[in-house]
Order: structure tokens, then C-alpha cells, then sequence
């Protein structure tokens, strides 16, 4: 990534390594989805904007992969579709679950009203690296790598004016945005209240090689105290093993071989590849999170993505949310910045915009939580039949574009609304 304009490897370019061209400056601390979609808006904007990551590349497994039908929408408003989509993928066009003996249909993207009506499995690092490729056309955007942001920099009367990265080195700006995930130093930091909302599950996540017939079978397994979800990439099974949380370890104590064991009673056809596993090295445990701050920004700061609200990995919902967050905050602050204006009186209106959305999707998961995947968990007995809702969200084709738009273009979808430089 050294050899790429625009990017800056740790030490280099002292100060963020971006000039005050014109306008304002935002740095980013994070760079997932959030923070590099927040980053390319930004600059493209004509806002001088680092982007600080911690870590040397955007390869890191088991992380949100599912770009739903709302971030397509996105690519193509920007016109990008028809690049992004040349990148590796899987189409998704209907959700299911298997329950009782046989597969049930949740959801049907194919019959929502977009272009893009399906979702696309994409590793996370594929997406980042597109984002990254895309935001080096515009001057005034730089992302810098091996940069750990540790601390915010603050003036006499208390506002945000800068960060501090893990080398003691300080780095000014006119706004720090805050996308540095789910264990969020920078929140921390900042000052900014947490409400935990409580997940009562964990995920312990592994792969599984399989032989790519051109056909996608993502979906869940569930059965009496266990259940698997299973993530079709192609030539490999992304694959995740829910529990209830807390219990990894008495799992572990049992050793590899009973795991594997659950796995293939869950999903026989997995037979043939689980001896793959061979320890427990291979396999990584997500304590799942749900949670929101109750106040996304203080003057200087503001927090998008799973920094103002973790989710949880039902639906796969979060990197869109973040996405989404990332859009808003453009549409908000960007012209504003770009014209020199302070921006912190609009700080509260991305909080506002994003608020209903967050809560509702988060209470969303949380019923899944307590009343489906709890009851999953808790069962003893084999299931005979699937409950009321799920028969009739599969005999039903209408029923399911509800589940398919909350999953693909949730609550208050946002478009591309901030400027772009001339």
C-alpha cells in the first residue's frame, strides 16, 4: 500500500501529512467501513482529510462482509457500481434458515425496488481496499497507516483539536470523527456516555474450504441449543458457531474433537471438510456487543459507525449502518467545512439523523436475541415445526420484502447529498 498516492506509511508525513489547502480539516480515527467512506466523502467535498488506521493493511478475517442493497445503492450514486461489482463476489438474493428438517425463506431481496436487489458477499478488506483505490482521486484525501490513535488533544476550554497517536506524535483538527469500532478508544476518551442494551450471545467464527459451483447457500442451522450460520464464499465456508455468552471456554474445555462434532450434527454436509479444524487457534471468538452512546459529540468530535453503536451480527446489518452514518455525516457537515464555517451547533443533527434508525434496528436485534436465538439456545427438545411467523414469512413471498428491506435498505436510507469539489 506504500506505492499507492495518497497514502502514507507510520512516520511519515509529520502532522497528518496533508496541507491546508482550503477550508476546514477533518482527521478520521479508523479506518473501516465508516471512517473510509466518512474519509473519501469528505475530501471529495474539497475538506482537507486523514485518514488514521491502526494497522498496516485492511486484511483482517471474520469481520462484516455483506454489502447490502443500501451501500450498493451508494456505489452507484457515485458512480462506481460497475468497478465495485468487478471485484470478487457473491450475489445474495434470498435469506433462509433450516429448522425442523427443511429450509425456510425469511427474505427476498430480489423483490426490492433497487437496481442492485441483492446483497453482495464481499470481504471486508476487498471493500476497504475499494474505497481506498476510490478516495485517491481527490486531492485533498490521505490515509495513513501503523497510525494508533490513543487520545484526543484538547484546547483550554474543552474542545477537541486534535488526537494523539500511540507514538506520542499530535495531529491537529478542526473536527476528529470518531470510527475506531466497537471497543472504541476514542469514545472513551472523549467523555462520551455508553448504554449497554445487553447481547446474551458470543460467536465463535472458523472456515471451512468447499467446492464453488457458482451457487450461494449463506444461511442458518438451528437445532436445540445450537446454532450455525454459514457464509458461502465461494471456494470457503465463513462460518459461525453461536453460544450463549460466556460459555467459549467451558466449549473449549470439551476440545476440538466434540466441537467439530456439533458442528457436523448441526450441518451434515460439513462432514467432509471439518476435520480442517485441527485447534482452537483456528477459530475466533466475537463477543457480540449491543450497545449505543446516548451522545455521539462533544465540540471538535464526532462518533459514527460501531463507535456511537455496536451491533450485533444478526442480519450483518453493521457495516450499512456505519456506511450510512459515514453518508449523513457528509450530507451535514461537509459543505460547511469546505466553506470554513464551524460546525459544531450542526454536530447534534447527525446524532438526530441517525438516531431512529440505530434504535430501531438494535431493538430489532435485541427481540432476535431474547425471543429467537434465546429460545434456540434454551430448547431441548427437537423442533417439530417452525413457529407461526417463519411458516408464514415462507408460504408468503410478499411477507418477505419486510425482512428484506430492514435487512438490505433498513430506516431512513440516505443518499449522496454532499458536495463534490469542482
Amino acid at each position: 500500500m506504500r506505492d499507492r498516492p495518497g497514502i502514507l506509511a507510520e512516520g511519515e508525513g509529520q502532522m497528518g501529512g496533508v496541507g491546508r489547502i482550503g477550508g476546514k480539516r477533518v482527521v478520521v480515527a479508523g479506518g473501516g467501513p465508516a471512517g473510509m467512506m466518512a474519509g473519501a466523502l469528505f475530501a471529495r467535498a474539497g475538506v482537507d482529510t486523514l485518514v488514521l488506521e491502526k494497522h498496516e493493511d485492511f486484511l483482517r478475517d471474520f469481520r462484516g462482509d455483506t454489502v447490502h442493497p443500501s451501500t450498493l445503492s451508494l456505489m452507484r450514486e457515485m458512480g462506481w457500481i460497475d468497478e465495485f461489482l468487478s471485484r470478487p463476489h457473491q450475489k445474495v438474493r434470498e435469506l433462509s434458515v433450516n429448522l425442523a428438517g427443511r429450509e425456510w425463506r425469511v427474505a427476498d431481496m430480489s423483490r426490492l425496488p433497487v437496481p442492485d436487489n441483492f446483497v453482495a458477499m464481499m470481504p471486508q478488506w476487498d471493500f476497504l481496499d475499494f474505497i481506498a483505490d476510490k478516495a485517491q482521486a481527490f486531492p485533498h484525501f490521505r490515509l495513513r497507516m501503523n497510525a494508533e490513535v490513543v487520545d484526543t488533544i484538547l484546547s483550554a476550554d474543552g474542545r477537541v483539536v486534535g488526537v494523539r497517536l500511540h507514538d506520542g506524535e499530535e495531529v491537529p483538527a478542526d473536527l476528529v470523527i470518531v470510527a475506531d469500532g466497537r471497543r472504541s478508544i476514542l469514545r472513551e476518551k472523549a467523555g462520551l456516555p455508553l448504554r449497554e442494551l445487553g447481547a446474551p450471545i458470543d460467536v465463535a467464527w472458523f472456515r471451512l474450504s468447499k467446492r464453488n459451483d457458482g451457487e450461494n447457500r449463506t444461511g442458518g442451522v438451528f437445532a436445540p441449543g445450537r446454532l450455525l450460520v454459514r457464509i458461502d464464499r465461494g471456494d470457503y465456508w465463513q462460518a459461525a458457531f453461536v453460544l450463549p455468552k460466556g460459555t467459549f471456554e467451558q466449549v473449549r474445555s470439551r476440545g476440538i474433537d466434540a466441537f467439530r462434532t456439533d458442528i457436523v450434527r448441526l450441518s451434515p454436509e460439513l462432514a467432509a471438510v471439518a476435520q480442517e479444524l485441527q485447534d482452537w487457534e483456528q477459530v475466533k471468538l466475537l463477543s457480540v456487543a449491543l450497545d449505543r452512546l446516548t451522545r455521539w459529540h462533544r465540540p471538535g468530535l464526532l462518533a459514527i459507525g460501531d463507535a456511537a453503536h455496536a451491533m450485533s451480527p444478526v442480519g450483518g446489518v453493521g457495516i450499512n449502518l456505519a456506511v450510512q452514518d459515514a453518508v449523513a455525516a457528509a450530507n451535514i457537515l461537509a459543505a460547511a467545512l469546505a466553506r470554513g464555517d464551524d460546525v459544531d451547533r450542526h454536530l447534534a443533527r447527525v446524532q438526530a439523523r441517525r438516531l431512529l434508525p440505530t434504535r430501531i434496528i438494535q431493538r430489532l436485534q435485541k427481540v432476535a436475541h431474547d425471543r429467537i436465538i434465546g429460545a434456540v439456545l434454551r430448547a431441548e427438545d427437537a423442533f417439530e415445526t417452525a413457529p407461526m411467523p417463519l411458516r408464514l414469512l415462507d408460504r408468503y413471498g410478499t411477507l418477505r420484502l419486510l425482512p428484506a428491506w430492514l435487512i438490505g435498505l433498513g430506516v431512513r436510507r440516505e443518499h449522496i447529498r454532499s458536495p463534490a469539489a469542482e
